[in-house]
């Protein structure tokens, strides 16, 4: 095995991004032959998982090595058929060499060996015996018996081993046991004190990481593999995954925080709606920009949509309280009091919007070494505000105005039942 490091000439002396130089090398060195090449962009930030030949991680767990093997092989061999994934390889190293000795125990018994005896026998060649301490004035020398280490590398000097029977008889070790050299794992890696084999696999071109992790579930269900072998994503892939799994809960305990705190600051139960009602068009804008550009939805691009309910709900929260105040503390009414708080909080929130988005471009234009990272944050936000600017400067006053019809409606059926159950209690007995 190699290793090599490449360092690419700074951003701005090259036109192309790190994967790009990638794509372009693995199709000329992939078409040499006697190696197995694995291409890999250094990451900025690594979020657990082992190291890897490739970026993302699936790790396999059992009990027994050879099922481990066995399925760990079939689940490389299937993925690499993929053409959605590149560079799938596992950490399985199994071009060790081990010998396996099976004693002839009728042979044995008969010459007046027992297994013990080969036992110690083997242990005393090759098991580094310590047999005696020597000791000095300031140190101690351990004496260790073994045979010389030329003989420790060919399997073929078992011949050569005499084991000492009960007769006092030197039998050759070859005479009552036969020898079986085969594969074995020169290492084995551990998860969960389970033993674990971890594939690694990198993206094809336009393919997104959600994609690719339900491909890869997708291939393991249809091996069905038995209960004893479990699988679960890593590192990267796993942080996405329990991401997006817990997006819509994080989403809806901040919309739930935000309309408690707007709730009672503004002293009222449906204008927080106003104002959340903001926050689609945001993420809707979001969304499309990434597509438009060709970006995947990851952990940074998530991170810009969060700070998108943040900067988005400000334009509202302008219009809203200065309407709600007109309303309570000049009486206006609310068409116009919401026509007023457009026309005088247009500035205000037309500066702080382009102070955002001007913030926001150079991230979205991927200047500066590591931009790859930070570019899909700067296309969320720009994209976000861009189309939620647009949209809410006109649907916040109509929403404003209906949810105040709604609730003048509201109250004038509260008043009216309150009334007609009034009536019905003061209303005198016939009896």
């Amino acid at each position: 095995n190699g290793r090599m490091f490449i360092t690419l000439k700074p951003l701005a002396e090259r036109k192309v991004s790190a994967d790009q130089v990638i794509a372009r090398l693995r199709g000329k060195l992939g078409k040499v032959v006697g190696i197995n090449l694995f291409l890999q962009a250094s990451q900025d930030i690594r979020v657990g998982g082992r190291m890897s030949r490739a970026q993302f991680q699936y790790a396999l767990q059992a009990g027994d090595l050879t099922e481990l093997n066995r399925w760990s092989t079939a689940l490389v061999e299937k993925l690499r058929r993929v053409p959605e994934l590149r560079d799938v390889s596992s950490d399985q190293q199994t071009r060790g060499l081990q010998t396996t000795v099976v004693i002839d125990r009728d042979a044995a018994s008969r010459l007046g060996l027992a297994p013990l005896a080969i036992d110690n026998t083997l242990y005393d060649a090759f098991g580094q015996r310590q047999v005696s301490t020597m000791y000095q004035q300031y140190n101690q020398h351990h004496v260790v018996l073994e045979v010389e280490p030329g003989f420790l590398r060919d399997p073929s000097s078992l011949n050569q081993i005499h084991v000492r029977s009960t007769h006092g008889v030197q039998v050759p070790l070859s005479s009552v046991a036969s020898f079986k050299t085969e594969n074995t794992f020169l290492s084995v890696n551990h998860q969960g004190q389970f033993p674990a084999v971890t594939v690694s696999f990198n993206l094809a071109p336009g393919v997104a990481l959600g994609q690719a992790t339900e491909i890869v579930d997708k291939t393991v269900q249809e091996l069905q593999m038995p209960s004893s072998v479990q699988g679960s994503f890593q590192g990267t892939a796993q942080v996405f995954r329990a991401s997006m799994s817990n997006m819509p809960l994080l989403i809806a305990a901040a919309l739930i925080a935000v309309y408690v705190v707007l709730g009672i600051l503004y002293e009222s139960l449906i204008h927080p709606l106003t104002i959340i009602s903001t926050l689609p068009s945001a993420g809707v804008g979001a969304l499309l920009a990434l597509m438009a550009t060709g970006v995947d939805l990851s952990l940074i691009s998530f991170i810009g949509i969060i700070l998108l309910m943040g900067i988005v709900k400000k334009n509202a929260i302008m219009m809203i309280d200065f309407a709600l105040d007109a309303e309570r503390q000049e009486g206006l009414s609310p068409c116009d009091a919401i026509y007023k708080a457009c026309v005088i909080r247009f500035r205000p929130i037309m500066m702080t919007t382009l102070a955002a988005l001007f913030g926001a471009i150079p991230l979205a234009i991927g200047m500066g070494t590591g931009s790859e990272l930070r570019q899909p944050l700067g296309i969320a936000v720009v994209g976000g505000l861009l189309l939620s600017q647009t949209l809410t400067l006109y649907t916040t006053p109509v929403i404003y105005l209906a949810f105040e019809s709604f609730g003048q409606r509201y109250k004038v059926w509260r008043r009216h039942r309150r009334h007609r159950r009034d009536r019905k209690y003061l209303q005198p007995s016939t009896s």
